[in-house]
């Protein structure tokens, strides 16, 4: 999800699911090493718009001090909340003992959850774990040291580290960190439509449950509205103008951008039974008339790809 759940596709979502369905969000992560992080820069993840829908800062790093004082920087640029990313698989990120390296030492992640909630008295601060580095043998133990160490609420991504993003998931993991704790628990892992919701915290005994690459194929995905293709086909173009507009971003760029989502998008059907052909597409103007042919959209200039 880095570099795609940003302001410019998190906002159109937030627009589109109303905050009785999509009861909050997070930024992609803030990586956080040796220095507390300033405040315009948080304020940059938070993103000009605000709804009503609380929309968390989550940091991931492994130096305490920095991780702290940047946690008091995103309560000052406006966070609600401050989440604690104890799931990232990526080399890098182990190789520093942030993300999913912690998982591998519930002392270490209940440290770490002391340090910034002790920073923030009263503040909600919550966590998010994977079911474990190689295995999930410590599934509970990392489950209850992010209590311990004053998480509100504790997401568990049902994966291990090794197992990454995997097609299988075991939902049965959660429900074992449900009972090994007494603060909520948000369930993730698989959610791919709108009835996943429902039953995974009825299979789980999860209060909630978490979104993350089905809202790639579906940003309704959350209210359950079926999305007509013209709608479907909007979305795609005002995410290619927004990302114009917030962050200057050239034609191949947004292509670039849009593909990423076409990767996994089911709404609508609107790529009909050949995605390939739209992933192959090679000119950047020629993928955004298409998009806007296939939504039935007035034809519009390469420069300016979103609707009317």
């Amino acid at each position: 999800m880095e570099g795609i759940t940003e302001p410019c596709f998190r906002d159109l979502v937030l627009a589109r699911n109303p905050a009785l369905a999509l009861g909050g969000a997070y930024t992609e992560f803030v990586r956080v090493v040796d220095l507390a992080l300033p405040v315009w820069k948080l304020r940059e993840h938070l993103g000009p718009n605000r709804f009503e829908t609380p929309v968390g800062l989550q940091l991931m790093g492994s130096d305490l001090g920095a991780l702290a004082a940047t946690a008091e920087r995103a309560v000052q640029a406006g966070a609600p909340l401050i989440d604690l990313n104890f799931g990232c698989p990526a080399k890098g990120a182990i190789a520093d003992c942030s993300g999913s390296g912690m998982l591998r030492d519930p002392s270490r992640l209940e440290r770490t959850v002391r340090a910034v909630a002790d920073a923030l008295p009263g503040f909600p601060v919550t966590a998010k774990i994977r079911a474990g580095f190689d295995d999930d043998r410590q599934l509970a133990d990392l489950a209850r040291a992010a209590e311990a160490g004053g998480a509100a609420l504790l997401t568990v991504h049902c994966r291990t580290r090794k197992e990454a993003y995997c097609e299988e998931v075991d939902w049965t993991r959660i429900a074992r960190a449900v009972r090994a704790v007494s603060i909520p628990v948000c369930g993730n892992g698989s959610v791919i439509v709108h009835a996943d919701l429902e039953r995974m915290r009825r299979e789980t005994g999860a209060q909630f449950a978490m979104v993350g690459r089905g809202a790639l194929a579906d940003p309704w995905v959350f209210s359950g509205h079926a999305a007509t293709v013209r709608e479907a086909a909007e979305f795609l173009l005002e995410y290619a103008q927004v990302l114009a507009e917030l962050h200057g971003a050239k034609l191949a760029g947004r292509a670039a951008r849009v593909k990423q989502l076409l990767r996994y998008w089911t709404a609508a059907d609107l790529l009909g039974p050949d995605r390939a052909s739209w992933l192959r597409e090679s000119d950047p103007a020629r993928l955004f008339e298409r998009l806007g042919a296939a939504g039935g959209l007035e034809p519009r200039t390469s420069s300016s790809p979103s609707p009317a």
